[in-house]
Parts: structure tokens; C-alpha cells; sequence
């Protein structure tokens, strides 16, 4: 039905803007100042809320549910306050559904006003499709972070679980780990259960619901759990957490199942192809989380036991040395223990404390190249002998060199033998140009070989040791590292031990240290 515009004869005017108007298909009312609708306008009959009979000489602001009219009344409000005219946004609840509308509100000349109203229900719904896609993406992206930043597979997989509630809008969810060893199904993360039920599922492979997902690698879905009997039922706890709908979807990398993703609601879930396609999104994001976290575990054991054959590698090469010359072996064991201690004391953290105490196993490996009848001769030696000696710290540089994992090591064997004064070998290195793990050592190495008998001299005195070597403080050895090194010896009665330096017992615990 089409009704007028004007309560008045129609004039040529008037007929020109009936025409006018009967080209929109949108809803037209004529309001007087306070919102009473006078006359309107429409295609379809259909498009109005409430019959005619019910809104023709009632106030818009009342015929409409309180939300929509309160708009309304502000809106009417402004054009009496002088206001051209006024946009305004409702939705409006209809057998379909809830519709969202546009009006706008203007003033005629007469005193009345217009209000043209539009459906834009579709472009609503594209707008919160549009917020919801990029809520979704965001979402992903944030576990995108979560999976590259966080190497912690539990906060990893709550990121994921928060999410599959917050963007499928589900009441639960948890995820399964498959273990392909036992080929069981172990619970290792869940949000939004109210009793502990599931914590302990231990499930084999086409076991329930989330045990047949794994072994017929597809989505299961019960629409109703209540249904069916179920394993889940059974479970007393269960039962209080009252869900209906429920998903198990395999968890698949690298085509391996690496788990399940359940999902649990308290009500009948609506499901379309977007909402689904999202779901199988997440549950991807979920099993990279997954494979990502098994592969650094497997990265982590393998660096370790390579870190482990390269500690020994050393411990070979230090042996090297030490089967031509025993008190090399010892030597070495109690100058390592100390500069470890004194790096320590030093403040030095790991990763250099590790380089350090390798440095230190390996400060004589040069010592290979050089003849017996020198490196082995019971008393003092002669200038050419000692030509030929201090060519050790360069044969060692020139043996490690190669090894890119040693680099960081080589501080200690090439520099050990420079003195704070520039007058030490093989550089001539002075102050602070000579490596930090260098100084250190030095010390160390100089404070053995006094305390230890030796053919040609017998061991000096811990006294006569310590004022010597706080003697060559400034000269030999470097005046900021020599305070650290004599403290750290006040503080103990006998540093000779393993046990007093790395907190260990034997071998094994200095070779563990140095794995880092």
C-alpha cells in the first residue's frame, strides 16, 4: 500500500515529490515535533515492525522497543534544538532475527519532520564478518608469536586454547598429545572446565571419540552428547560439566597425527562452513605447535649430546699431552678447577665461562709438537730450548684454529704466557689488549707451577706464593685481577679439589660444567 505524504491537497508540488519518494524503496514517515507519526510511505507492507493501525498517531519513540526509541528521542530532540538533520542506528528484533536499520531524521519547513529509514542488515552482517576475519587473523597471528617466541609447549598450547574459545565462542576445549611409542592419547592442556574430569584421560588409539579421530585420521562431531552413552558420561565428573556438543579433531604435522584438539560446549553449537574452516585452522596452529616443540626437544638432545663428544674430544686431547708427561695431567686438572673458579668469582657467566674452562683444559695442547728432550728435561733450559718451547702457544692456535666451536677457547692457549707489561710471548701483548680469560689464567698458571715440586726446585709455601704473585701485580699479571684471585684463595683452605670448585665429585662433574 502507498499511502500520501502531505495531510494537505495535493499541489503540483506535492505530486512532484510523491513521485520522487516512490523511487526509494526504502521506509518513509512524516513525524510531527514530537515524534507522532502522521502518515508514511512503503513498497511492502512487510517491511514495517508493527502494523499501521498500531504506529499511525503514536509517538516513533514508543512504538519501538526502549533501545531504538531512546535513539529516536535524541534524535527528535536535536531538530527541535535546531539540528538540519540527524543519523541514527538500531536493530530491531524480527522473526528472522535481529535487523539492523539506518534512519535519518530531517526538518521540513513546515514544522514536521521526515524520518527515512533503510535496512542495512547486510551490511552489518558484512561488517562484523569482516571484524570477526580480522579478529580471527590476529588471532593467528598472535600464535604465530606464540610459537616461534615461546619455547615452553604448555604456555604455547593455552595461547591456542584460549583462542578456539574466544573465536569459535565455545565453553571448552583441550588438546591430547599423541604419543606414537605407546601409541596413547595423554591430556596435556585445558580452559574452561569446571572439575578436573579430563586432566587424567589416558586413551589408546581408536579409544572413544578422540581415539577414533586419531586412528581414522577425520573430525568427529556429536551434536548431542546426552544422546549418546559415552564414555564421558559415565564419568561422574563429567557429567556435572553438562556439555552437548563436542568435536575431536586430529592433530596432523607433517602428515603424522601428533594429537587431538577436543572442543566442548554446554549447548547445541551452531556450525558453518566459516566457523568449521576456522576450527581446522586452529587445530593446524595447534599440531606446528606441537611438531615445533618435539623437534627443539630432539634439537636440544642432540646439541647436547654433540656438546657432550666435543667435552670429550677435549678430555682426549688434553690426555694427549698428559701420556707424555704426568704432571702435565695434574697440572692441568688444578689450573682448569681454578680459572673456572676465578672466572667465577669474576663475575663471568655463561656462555663465556664454558669457553673459559675449555681454554683452560686445552692452554698447553701445543705441547704436542714439542721434542721429548725438551718438554721432558729435568732441569732448567738453555735460550735455544726456550726458542723452541715457546713455539707451543702458535702450534696450538694452529691445531684449533680449524675448529669453529673452539674459536671462542682459543684466548686462553695462544695468550696465556703474555705478561700485563707487554714483555710475554707470542704477541707481546700488554694491559687490557690481552684477553680477560688470559689474565685469569695466568695467574692460575703461574700459582701452580710455584706450589708444585718440579726436578729442578722444591714447591714454595702458600705465603711465598701469594706475595709473589701479589709482587708481579701491574707487572706480570693484571692489578684488577689479582685483589679477586687472592680473596677467592683466603676463602678456602684448599682449591685443589673438584669439589670445592664446581660443587661436583671427580671427572664427571668438571666434563659436565663444561658442557655449559
Amino acid at each position: 500500500m502507498i499511502t500520501g505524504l502531505s495531510l494537505q491537497t495535493p499541489s503540483d508540488s506535492t505530486q512532484r515529490s510523491n513521485a520522487i519518494f516512490h523511487t526509494f524503496h526504502d521506509l518513509l514517515f512524516i513525524l510531527d515535533s514530537d515524534g507522532i507519526i502522521l502518515d508514511y510511505k512503503t513498497d511492502d507492507e512487510s517491511d514495517l515492525y508493527v502494523p499501521p493501525k498500531k504506529f499511525l498517531r503514536r509517538k516513533m519513540q514508543d512504538v519501538l522497543p526502549p533501545e531504538a526509541g531512546k535513539k529516536i528521542e535524541d534524535a527528535i530532540r536535536k531538530l527541535r534544538a535546531g539540528s538540519k538533520s540527524v543519523f541514527v542506528e538500531y536493530f530491531l528484533p524480527t522473526s528472522s532475527g535481529n535487523h539492523w536499520y539506518e534512519s535519518r531524521l530531517a526538518s521540513l519547513s513546515n514544522g514536521q519532520n521526515t524520518m527515512l529509514v533503510r535496512d542495512i542488515t547486510k551490511y552489518k552482517q558484512s561488517e562484523e564478518k569482516i571484524k570477526r576475519h580480522y579478529s580471527q587473523l590476529a588471532a593467528l597471528r598472535s600464535i604465530d608469536l606464540a610459537i616461534t617466541s615461546d619455547l615452553d609447549l604448555a604456555s604455547t598450547l593455552s595461547v591456542i586454547l584460549d583462542h578456539v574459545r574466544l573465536q569459535l565462542n565455545v565453553d571448552a576445549a583441550s588438546i591430547l598429545l599423541f604419543e606414537p611409542n605407546t601409541e596413547y592419547l595423554q591430556f596435556a592442556a585445558g580452559t574452561g572446565f569446571n572439575t578436573q574430569a579430563l586432566q587424567h584421560t589416558r586413551l589408546r588409539v581408536g579409544e572413544e571419540y578422540a581415539g577414533r579421530a586419531v586412528l581414522e585420521q577425520k573430525v568427529i562431531h556429536i551434536h548431542n552428547l546426552k544422546s549418546r552413552h559415552t564414555a564421558f558420561l559415565r564419568s561422574p565428573l563429567f557429567a556435572l560439566e553438562k556439555f552437548i556438543a563436542y568435536f575431536a579433531i586430529p592433530l596432523v604435522a607433517k602428515g603424522q597425527v601428533v594429537g587431538v584438539l577436543e572442543i566442548f560446549h554446554r549447548a547445541l553449537l551452531e556450525s558453518d562452513q566459516d566457523w568449521l574452516n576456522y576450527m581446522d585452522m586452529l587445530a593446524g596452529q595447534a599440531a606446528i605447535a606441537i611438531d615445533n616443540a618435539r623437534l627443539f626437544k630432539k634439537l636440544q638432545t642432540s646439541n647436547q649430546e654433540l656438546t657432550l663428544a666435543y667435552d670429550k674430544t677435549i678430555e682426549g686431547w688434553s690426555r694427549a699431552i698428559n701420556l707424555r708427561d704426568k704432571e702435565t695431567e695434574e697440572h692441568s686438572r688444578r689450573v682448569t678447577d681454578l680459572t673456572c673458579k676465578l672466572a667465577i668469582q669474576m663475575g663471568i657467566k655463561q656462555p663465556e665461562l664454558t669457553h673459559i674452562c675449555r681454554g683452560a683444559i686445552l692452554h698447553d695442547i701445543g705441547k704436542v709438537a714439542i721434542p721429548d728432550n725438551i718438554l721432558l728435561k729435568p732441569g732448567p733450559l738453555n735460550d735455544e730450548e726456550w726458542v723452541t718451547m715457546r713455539r707451543h702457544p702458535m702450534i696450538a692456535v694452529n691445531l684449533l684454529t680449524t675448529i669453529e666451536h673452539l674459536a671462542p677457547a682459543l684466548d686462553i692457549p695462544r695468550s696465556h704466557h703474555e705478561k700485563w707489561n707487554g714483555t710475554g710471548y707470542p704477541d707481546k701483548l700488554a694491559g687490557e689488549d690481552i684477553p680477560l680469560a688470559a689474565r685469569l689464567f695466568a695467574i692460575v698458571d703461574v700459582y701452580d707451577a710455584l706450589t708444585s715440586d718440579r726436578p729442578y726446585r722444591p714447591a714454595w709455601t702458600q705465603a711465598e706464593t701469594m706475595k709473589y704473585i701479589s709482587d708481579q701485580s701491574g707487572t706480570h699479571f693484571d692489578p684488577h685481577v689479582v685483589p679477586a684471585f687472592i680473596e677467592m684463595m683466603k676463602s678456602q683452605d684448599d682449591c685443589q679439589h673438584t669439589s670445592c670448585v664446581l660443587g661436583g665429585k671427580g671427572d664427571r662433574a668438571r666434563f659436565n660444567f663444561l658442557g655449559g
